[in-house]
């Protein structure tokens, strides 16, 4: 149960109850009515701004509403008291039972507590990683994959059929020059000496294998070719490999997508879905034969000056209309994007939701407008950017990877530091904020490394439940917990915790519509603190302790609030990927 959802729909009833009315005796709109946690616990549960939003429609102070609305509030059997706060402001707080009817639905539920119907099985395609299969994955593909896969999570446990999709940029320049860098490796593993890897060309050691590969399946052949005969071939094999590398690196992440997408699909002979995407915008109107004026500052270097076939883009919010085919008559890469969201409205994601880099900043417009256009306003285009990871050391910068050649490389940070911490840490910071990763303090065993201070938090539940098996009387099983009197949860330190757990829902579904799954992470964090804090209570007072031989029945309730936050936390990690340890050591 969403308590926040709850009692929002509480409040609209009593407004129903009393009767109001717009001034001139229409209806109110109550969408804005929120119902939220307070900024300060100390002033009560729940906070409700009804008044606020309903006194210029109905013409009538904000406090004289607030005051009427509180008292048809306290008829509910829920609400213990209440007052009313400020400019008309209803701070409302609840009964103790409210909230140890949490506890046994938390319990009943298991790790389901907290999932929504929210999306009531719309389908929805998170496009993530899509990176160009031209070597091994990089830091700054770390941070889009963990983003993607999460909020991929997220959305399947707020109720949307979710599709995890990579997007394989195997057409163009870039793997025609990779597969150039291969055939040089593959003369290279003949016996040739190479010397430096010329410039433009990939230089890293991952080729290497490559080269092997193709020498064991064609020995010698591929040197009396031309290029035009031995580049096909190439290109296949390096792709191959790269994606098979690729697959092996974002498994280490545990990220595995759905559908691996083919660029190059889209122009597969007579099959030319591109030409048929801008064919169905030309039927809209959408297209049209024109000139652009030239950019403001410097000129791009594929900038021209001749009449184009161009997409109208500005109808759709775009600062510019966008070309579709170069001079060359060949498409441009935009093209060839909307072909390719064009084939997911076709297979019936309306709701679409791409992570790109921070560098793909200036290319949401437009492909936001392509998916509008050729939608007919019934798709909708999400990009989620990633800003850059700076990776450091005890605060220094740290060196590239030589396997890769230029960068640092996924596979170096997870085998160093492990996945937990490195999905973690990538969530600890909002998608499009920059982020700092140093290796020193991700593995440090303190209170400022939030991953382990809240997989602590989850062993030491299973500590407790180690240490309740010991003892006399006390019946684990999930029946015996169910059972237990959680009315007698009555110290602060446990109706925190209680108050925490009950927030739960809500932030799932805020976080699965803001698509923000760094929320998950901070709220669970923020759990660990009330957990820990809690713990060290008990340290000075034994009577908080959650066994206690002397009181099996305050114990038993108290194992099921250790219990509840278990499952709390382990839903939770799951959505993140993050794995929940019965022991930290």
């Amino acid at each position: 149960m969403n308590v926040f959802n709850d009692f929002s729909e509480r409040v609209k009833a009593a407004i129903l109850r009393l009767g109001w009315t717009a001034a001139g005796g229409g209806a109110l709109e109550l969408d804005r009515i929120a119902v939220e946690p307070p900024r300060d616990a100390a002033h009560g549960d729940l906070a409700v701004n009804a008044a606020m939003v309903l006194a210029k429609p109905m013409g009538r102070p904000p406090r004289d509403l607030a005051a009427e609305l509180l008292g048809a509030l306290k008829a509910d059997a829920d609400v213990v008291s209440g007052d009313v706060a400020g400019p008309g402001f209803i701070n409302i707080r609840l009964t103790q039972g409210y909230w140890t009817r949490i506890l046994s639905e938390i319990l009943a539920a298991g790790t389901s507590f907290g999932a929504s119907g929210v999306g009531a099985g719309r389908k929805v395609n998170v496009e993530y990683v899509s990176a160009n299969p031209t070597g091994p994955m990089h830091v700054g593909h770390c941070r889009g994959a963990v983003f993607g896969d999460a909020l991929a999570n997220l959305l399947a446990f707020s109720g949307y059929d979710v599709t995890k999709e990579y997007y394989i940029n195997d057409a163009g320049a870039q793997v025609d020059v990779l597969a150039r860098s291969a055939f040089l490796r593959y003369r290279e593993a003949l016996g040739e000496d190479i010397g430096p890897m010329p410039e433009g060309l990939y230089p890293g050691d991952y080729l290497k294998p490559v080269g092997e590969d193709l020498k064991a399946r064609y020995g010698s052949e591929l040197l009396a070719q031309g290029e035009a005969e031995w580049l096909p071939l190439v290109r296949r094999v390096t792709i191959d490999a790269m994606m098979a590398m690729i697959r092996s690196d974002l498994a280490l992440l545990s990220v595995n997508h759905d559908v691996f997408f083919s660029e190059a699909s889209l122009k597969n002979g007579s099959d030319d879905r591109v030409k048929r995407a801008i064919e169905t915008l030309r039927a809209k109107g959408l297209i049209y034969e024109g000139r652009l004026a030239p950019p403001k500052g410097q000129l791009p270097e594929d900038w021209e000056d001749r009449e184009q076939t161009l997409f109208r883009s500005t109808d759709f919010g775009d600062d510019v209309d966008r070309p579709l085919m170069k001079s060359d008559g060949s498409y441009t890469y935009f093209a060839s994007d909307i072909a390719y969201h064009f084939d997911k409205y076709e297979r019936g994601f309306t709701e679409q939701i791409n992570v790109w880099g921070a560098d793909h900043g200036g290319y949401v417009k437009r492909m936001q407008a392509a998916v509008k256009a050729m939608s007919g306003g019934n798709a909708r285009l999400d990009v989620k950017l990633v800003q850059l990871v700076k990776l450091l050391r005890g605060g220094e910068p740290v060196k590239m990877s030589k396997r890769s050649g230029d960068f640092v490389t996924l596979r170096d940070v997870v085998e160093e530091v492990g996945s937990d911490p490195v999905r973690f840490m990538m969530l600890y910071r909002k998608n499009d904020a920059p982020l700092d990763f140093d290796f020193d303090k991700v593995t440090e065993q303190s209170k400022d490394n939030p991953v382990f201070y809240v997989q602590y938090a989850y062993a030491r539940t299973q500590s407790v439940f180690r240490q309740a098996a010991d003892v006399a009387g006390v019946d684990l099983s999930a029946e015996a917990l169910a059972k237990a009197q959680l009315e007698l949860l009555s110290d602060v330190g446990e109706q925190t915790l209680i108050k925490r757990m009950a927030e739960w829902p809500r932030i799932v579904e805020a976080a699965a519509s803001a698509h923000e799954p760094h929320r998950i992470a901070f709220y669970l964090y923020d759990l660990a603190s009330d957990f820990h804090g809690h713990w060290n209570r008990g340290k000075d007072m034994p009577q908080l302790r959650f066994i206690n031989v002397d009181e099996l029945l305050l114990t038993m309730a108290r194992l099921a609030m250790v219990q509840s936050i278990a499952l709390v936390l382990a839903s939770g990690l799951a959505i993140l990927g993050v794995s929940a340890p019965d022991e930290m050591r």
